[in-house]
């Protein structure tokens, strides 16, 4: 293979890895722009590595290509985090395991798989997104949909400015319109209560208590709640 073959393959792969980057650097989130095409020139370098770098009877060019596979799971581990009874990251890390895939097809000479992969990727990272969201929108059977949220936390004095740009920030990760927010004294001397109403077309507690699993872990914050406006039976959690 010549020198010009191999880093045509080497921008290929480095190419599309930017490509499925870009998406995830737009919604912000942990591996973006350069983890991606990082984890796909990678996986490119070693393909290459494999199909160039050993000679020789007892050659297995296919052995350092295969260990892609499972290597790349070390990496998508460290981006997968729990909070509270919610787990994070799992989506990000199939995602830099099919980055990795992009960059072995670039290394291998397969550039339409290796585009059309990309184009995959990135459509099931967007188009299913909202897709996913219409299915846990269902609600169950024999439950009311509920459209209006109370959300409360507690905390001390000092830490209130910073509680509530969490706050803010927790709640506008979900699919709610935030109405409002105040901050109020609580019963306990020292401490601020933090208000905020949320309003949305469709029911969905997970989502509310992924923002509380995230407020929780905030050690100024002593209490944190959520409770639904419209509904018949029990609303508090």
């Amino acid at each position: 293979m010549s020198t010009w073959e191999m880093l045509l393959r080497l921008g290929t792969g480095a190419g599309l890895g930017m490509v499925i980057g870009i998406e995830r650097q737009y919604r912000a989130r942990m591996a973006g722009l350069r983890t991606n095409a990082l984890v796909a020139t990678g996986a490119t370098l070693f393909v290459l590595l494999s199909a160039n770098g050993f000679h020789g009877g007892s050659a297995d060019p296919t052995r350092v290509a295969a260990q892609i596979v499972s290597g790349i799971g070390f990496l998508g581990a460290g981006v997968i985090m729990r909070e509270g009874l919610s787990v994070r990251g799992l989506n990000t890390a199939a995602t830099l395991w099919c980055s990795a895939a992009i960059g072995a097809l670039a290394g291998a000479g397969m550039y339409a798989t290796a585009a059309a992969g990309t184009a995959a990727i990135v459509a099931v990272n967007t188009a299913l997104r909202s897709m996913g969201r219409v299915i846990d929108r269902v609600p169950e059977a024999g439950t009311e949909q509920a459209s209006t949220y109370i959300f409360a936390a507690t905390t001390d004095d000092a830490g209130e400015a910073q509680v509530r740009a969490l706050l803010v920030q927790a709640l506008t990760r979900t699919d709610f319109r935030l109405v409002s927010i105040a901050s109020r004294n609580a019963d306990t001397p020292g401490q601020v209560e933090i208000r905020a109403e949320l309003i949305g077309e469709h029911r969905d507690d997970r989502q509310m208590e992924s923002a509380v699993s995230r407020l929780s872990l905030e050690p100024s914050v002593t209490s944190v709640g959520w409770q639904v406006t419209e509904r018949t039976d029990s609303d508090s959690h």
